[in-house]
């Protein structure tokens, strides 16, 4: 249908001066009147243009008015186009029933009362230009939807592009970390293994220096192996996702005092280093929520590999995450985790029941290694 804000009226009629007389009354309506003098002339516009109403004359030669209104109707551009039939008054009462039959609006006798005729007309008018603009409008908000979702797809590329480029950082200053700092280190109590050879055993202030020296490098190699693990654990990358998720779940119970229960079978692995990723920084992020919001005292693991779906939950024994937390907008923890699955057309699921817990739930097709 066209948008424009001119309506086509189309007035057909086989005798000339009736055209003209039609013509004459709705010009003053301001639209564009279309005329025709025949059935087939009237087929041949409608394939054309979009029409607000039809003026079509009922006894015609060839194809007459009832003939002419049952094709325009059979057509899906001009199915629902109203269609007001205007005839002689000799006209009886099963030809106007006929006109119905074949999708007609209205029924006109001549001759014709000219402000009956604008009056309807001008309804069908308002009608076509009130649907037009609806048509706009529908289509206005399809654009700003298509817009929007293709900037969903950028962000969210953005995003997942973001993500894998912090990841990659965090690989390499881990291995700085470790590598540099660590041999750095390792050579420097090394050197003081060698310097103590060469010390006396009168040197009594050098030796307890020396050996609390020993214990500061000791430390130090903890903690930068610590801040390393935190980057990124070698363990994901060496030994695989339930290597590492159990490893996690030791560190956490450590670390707080809540009890980690783990169950991971080794058929649960397998998975490409992304979507391993994925799911190892979604266990890190929900044991911190337990750790910060929980009040938990245990947390139970389980992981699986289901017909090509690997599936980890992870259930707590805490106050239980309401309905207003896991969809609130500034829960970037959440978002984060639910966001981290979406490239892989995995899922996430949160629940809570207040005072028995929170069950998380992540499924996430292997993929091909």
């Amino acid at each position: 249908m066209s948008t424009s804000s001119v309506a086509s009226i189309l007035i057909v009629d086989d005798d000339q001066g009736n055209l003209m007389a039609l013509q004459e009354l709705l010009q003053c309506l301001g639209q564009k009147l279309v005329l025709a003098n025949s059935g087939e002339e009237a087929l041949r516009r409608v394939l054309r243009d979009d029409f607000a109403v039809i003026l079509l004359d009922a006894r015609m030669p060839g194809i007459d008015g009832f003939e002419t209104a049952k094709l325009i109707r059979d057509r899906q551009r001009s199915r629902h186009t109203p269609i007001i039939f205007v005839t002689g008054a000799y006209e009886d009462l099963g030809s106007m029933f006929r006109g119905y039959e074949v999708g007609a609006v209205d029924y006109i006798v001549k001759p014709v009362i000219p402000e009956v005729l604008k009056s309807k007309v001008s309804i069908f008018i308002e009608l076509y230009a009130k649907n037009a603009a609806l048509i706009r409008e529908v289509a206005e908000r399809l654009l700003t939807e298509e817009r929007l979702r293709e900037s969903e797809v950028k962000l969210r590329a953005l995003a997942g592009r973001l993500q894998s480029v912090r990841e990659q950082e965090q690989i390499r200053i881990a291995r700085e970390i470790h590598d540099g700092l660590g041999q750095a280190l390792t050579g420097l109590k090394m050197d003081l293994t060698w310097l103590v050879g060469k010390l006396r055993a009168n040197q009594k202030p050098l030796i307890e220096k020396i050996a609390s020296m020993f214990r500061l490098i000791d430390d130090t190699i903890h903690s930068v192996r610590k801040i390393a693990s935190g980057l990124r654990p070698e363990v994901l990358d060496e030994a695989g996702l339930a290597a590492a998720i159990g490893w996690q779940a030791k560190d956490f119970q450590l670390r707080t005092g809540i009890r980690c229960m783990v169950d991971l079978l080794p058929e649960s692995d397998g998975l490409d280093p992304e979507r391993s990723t994925a799911v190892f920084r979604i266990f890190q992020e929900v044991l911190t929520n337990v750790a910060r919001h929980a009040n938990a005292t245990r947390v139970d693991v389980h992981m699986r590999l289901d017909a090509d779906l690997l599936k980890l939950q992870i259930q707590d024994n805490g106050k239980g995450i309401t309905p207003v937390e896991i969809q609130n907008p500034k829960s970037l923890g959440i978002l984060g985790m639910r966001e981290r699955v979406l490239p892989f057309d995995g899922r996430i699921e949160i629940s809570g029941i207040r005072g028995k817990g929170t069950h998380v739930a992540v499924s996430i097709p292997r993929g091909s290694n």
